[in-house]
């Protein structure tokens, strides 16, 4: 993401998303604000104001990336605790630690017919405000453990849809037969990935786009075969390589005949850890000689940012695919999504969405709101709503419309309440620990997360020790670690994979990094002898946070 002062240098002309798209004349000015968080200023261009006047709502009174850190606070991305059930008290597996005081149930529950989430509806109360009455609300509503739709045969993913045969992955959809990863979308037979689309039998890499057998690798597209390559498009054969096209049998970016090309990479005994950590070091290197350009992404029309890809007016966003029109966006990488401002993760044809995380597939004109989804439309301060609309305050909602608080209302009581609670949220605002105000047009405060900071998709991107978000007042939670006994150390382990015996899948293996506890499943060791590679040292987490 572009830091407080990238985005200061960012001109002007090239910031328009929405206006570039938008028929209306502009009527506003550039207006120059102090964000209420870390007291930087931050310019709102008439095309911002020019979108916040068609859906409704005032300018932000938080900077962009203020914003963007208080809403990935409200999502755990890659964390999984063991919990009880609230309903039947067995252990099952939630991203929501036990110590958030959240009442957890399965999936299947949740949709279950033998229980009613209108029944913990509540009249607004006007003397009181509105922020803690939805968190009021949202601690009595059971919460169902984890996102996913559309599984088979992978019951440890999670935040995720139509995977097939995966095991550990998260923030990811529609692929297949892949283990260890975050943003493995349409994706086949890949192991320890981060942010890969369309590839096949890839393998510690990140940013891949339709590439096959590609290890190491990163920001890389319509290639296969790459060893720890950077920037190539269109190449195959290729070792070490930086800003290549169409060019095969490279090392170094240096050309070799088919035959020099695999006697060098055979010399390199990439099958042992020994020889992958000498190969990635001379790599690395080579990478630190060579250019990069100042925006990762391709085929865009009038797009900034880093890692957009095929967008068209998209500005200021970060990790977003084939969407148009929009601001402030971050990891949209499921396709086509068109006029939205502060949108983190998901899309899949949404629009007209602000201020919303975790919401997608066909969603339409949602503010403020937190997993809604699928065609939730006009949905506000919402949270966990299942094909809803017109919402306002509403936890756990399930084909429900004209409800506040999760108490039913005609559509003209609907209207009217709305009105009044939007004024009442401006007349008696929430005021967190630090003394911010939250009126109507904030996105929900950190400090009623409940994650805690440190186990949110904030704390990657805005890293905090936990005295420092404690003195701000945000929930850190610590989860005791589980009760196993470590049979080897990662360092311990043969250093080829050919020396490997099936004896490792019995091991309980401590990481070198975080000293967590991991083990290799057998697919896991299949892929490793088939691609000749070396396994991994470490565990998840450490290990997609390395990139």
């Amino acid at each position: 993401m572009l830091t407080k002062t990238e985005y200061a240098r960012t001109p002007n002309e090239s910031k328009a998303s929405y206006g570039a798209g938008c028929k209306k004349i502009m009527k506003y000015k550039s207006q120059n604000v102090v964000c209420q968080n870390c007291k930087v200023s931050f310019t709102i261009d008439p095309e911002d104001f020019n979108f916040y006047e068609k859906i409704k709502v005032p300018p932000p009174t938080f900077c962009p990336l203020c914003r963007a850190q208080r809403r990935m606070a409200f999502r755990n991305e890659r964390k999984l605790f063991k919990v009880k059930d609230h309903f039947t008290g067995e252990d099952i597996f939630s991203t929501y630690p036990a110590e958030s005081g959240r009442k957890i149930i399965t999936r299947e529950e949740w949709f279950g017919d033998n229980w009613d989430l209108m029944e913990y509806g509540a009249s607004y109360d006007f003397s009181r405000n509105f922020f803690e009455q939805l968190m009021e609300l949202q601690k009595k509503v059971p919460m169902y453990n984890f996102n996913v739709i559309r599984m088979v045969n992978s019951p440890y993913s999670f935040n995720a849809t139509a995977l097939k045969n995966c095991y550990l992955l998260c923030n990811s959809n529609s692929s297949e037969d892949c283990m260890y990863g975050n943003a493995v979308d349409f994706s086949k037979d890949c192991v320890d990935n981060s942010h890969i689309n369309h590839s096949e039998r890839c393998y510690e890499s990140f940013w891949l786009e339709n590439c096959y057998q590609c290890y190491f690798t990163t920001r890389s597209m319509e290639s296969r075969n790459l060893y720890f390559c950077r920037g190539c498009v269109g190449c195959s054969d290729c070792f070490g390589c930086t800003n290549l096209r169409s060019t095969s049998y490279c090392i170094f970016n240096q050309n070799y005949s088919k035959e020099e090309y695999y006697e060098k990479i055979k010399s390199m005994q990439l099958d042992t850890f020994s020889g992958n950590k000498k190969a990635r070091e001379k790599a690395r290197a080579f990478w630190d000689t060579q250019p990069v350009k100042y925006h990762q992404g391709l085929k865009n029309l009038n797009s900034t940012g880093s890692y957009v890809t095929n967008c068209k007016n998209v500005n200021d966003s970060y990790l977003v695919r084939e969407s148009e029109n929009m601001r402030y966006c971050q990891y949209l990488q499921v396709p086509k999504n068109k006029d939205n401002y502060d949108v983190t993760n998901w899309g899949e044809y949404i629009e007209l969405c602000y201020e919303t995380i975790e919401c997608g597939e066909n969603s339409y004109n949602n503010k403020f709101s937190r997993n809604c989804w699928p065609a939730c439309k006009h949905n506000e301060y919402c949270m966990d709503n299942f094909s809803s609309s017109d919402c306002f305050g509403c936890v756990g909602l399930k084909k429900k419309q004209y409800c506040i608080l999760n108490k039913q209302y005609t559509k003209e009581e609907y209207e009217k309440m709305v009105e009044k609670i939007k004024k009442n949220m401006d007349e008696m605002p929430y005021v967190d620990a630090q003394g911010l105000v939250y009126k109507y047009g904030e996105f929900f405060p950190i400090e009623l997360s409940p994650f805690g900071y440190n186990n949110s998709l904030a704390v990657q991107h805005f890293p905090m020790t936990q005295e420092e978000a404690q003195d701000k007042k945000y929930p850190w939670i610590e989860v005791g670690r589980g009760e196993y006994n470590i049979t080897k150390k990662a360092r311990e382990l043969p250093d080829s994979i050919n020396e490997v015996s099936d004896q490792i899948l019995k091991e309980v293996i401590e990481c070198e990094n975080c000293k967590n506890a991991y083990r290799i499943l057998e697919n896991e060791l299949i892929f490793y002898a088939k691609k000749n590679c070396r396994f991994h040292e470490c565990a998840m987490n450490a290990d997609m946070s390395a990139e």
